[in-house]
């Protein structure tokens, strides 16, 4: 008897386990289908909500910043990087982390339908970006001449393949009429581009800076190292004397130009005997792949050969 009263007690027991298993198992079903529905409906009110009904777009970089709304893209524009500072309006777009370094909390929070980059500093990020479900374009432009590739690429990606594919014929017809000048031009004019002056830095054989000077006409005497970018010595610039000087910073208390000419030594470059070291420039002209290319070539070309007309 009292075995069977147990039997029947535990079995009660179980019973209720059973009970409360089921309606825990339940509950628990039925949470998760929330969160998963939940999850879906934030998906959805991401997808395409620009007010053109086109990709929301995250740039990872300044001159794709340029470029997006060159195109007429900036408003699917729905984050940028702390170096984004051109147009003005871009100013008005959140921050997502710096160039080449982005957030990924906040890349997850916004979820944007398109995320391009020219290169992150460390290439997992990519991967991350991608895991998130994110589409992600890498648009390399390293020289004047892939800049109307990129702005076509990108008006593929944003739906303005028409304004993208204007600029960029008009973009290379500026290049090919610069070139065509430069070409005919029988001695060029030796240039020194200082990017920073502690330490002294200058672009080399195959950067964006030199491509910029061949275009002005000019001869870049950085060419002479196969690098991109490098560090020199006040010597090597002495030695090499070049005939026109463009420092590409800001001096604190006078002009980076005037604070040139009077370093010692370099009293005997002929940029110094001739006065002809600049300063004053917006450096993202020079540095900077995009759309204002041609503006910058131009400018570039009044500071080599002030007594001539810029445009080609």
């Amino acid at each position: 008897m009292y075995r069977k009263a147990l039997d029947m007690k535990t079995c009660r027991s179980f019973n209720t386990m059973r009970n409360s298993f089921r309606a825990k198992t339940t509950l628990s079903v039925f949470c998760l289908l929330f969160l998963l529905l939940a999850s879906g409906c934030a998906n959805k009110q991401h997808e395409n909500k620009s007010p053109t009904g086109k990709p929301r777009i995250i740039s990872l970089a300044p001159s794709l910043t340029e470029m997006i709304f060159a195109i007429g893209a900036g408003d699917q524009l729905v984050g940028r990087t702390s170096a984004c500072d051109w147009p003005v309006a871009a100013l008005q777009v959140p921050v997502v982390g710096a160039f080449g370094r982005p957030s990924l909390e906040l890349l997850a929070s916004i979820h944007p339908d398109l995320v391009v980059d020219v290169d992150l500093a460390d290439e997992e990020m990519g991967k991350k970006i991608s895991a998130l479900g994110i589409q992600r374009e890498n648009i390399a432009c390293k020289s004047p001449d892939d800049i109307p590739a990129s702005l076509r690429k990108l008006g593929k990606l944003t739906g303005h393949t028409r304004e993208a594919d204007s600029l960029a014929l008009s973009i290379s017809e500026g290049l090919a009429m610069f070139k065509t000048k430069a070409e005919k031009r029988a001695k060029k004019k030796s240039v020194y581009l200082e990017i920073w002056d502690d330490p002294f830095w200058t672009g080399g054989k195959g950067s964006y800076t030199s491509a910029l000077i061949a275009y002005a006409g000019g001869r870049n005497i950085g060419d002479v190292v196969d690098k991109e970018y490098f560090e020199i010595s006040q010597e090597w610039v002495i030695k090499k004397s070049p005939e026109v000087i463009a420092c590409m910073y800001m001096s604190k208390n006078v002009s980076a130009a005037s604070k040139l000419m009077e370093r010692p030594g370099w009293g005997s470059v002929a940029a110094v005997q001739q006065r002809q070291v600049y300063d004053q420039f917006d450096n993202s002209l020079f540095l900077r792949p995009g759309p204002r290319v041609l503006e910058g070539i131009a400018q570039l070309h009044r500071t080599i050969y002030p007594v001539e007309r810029a445009a080609p």
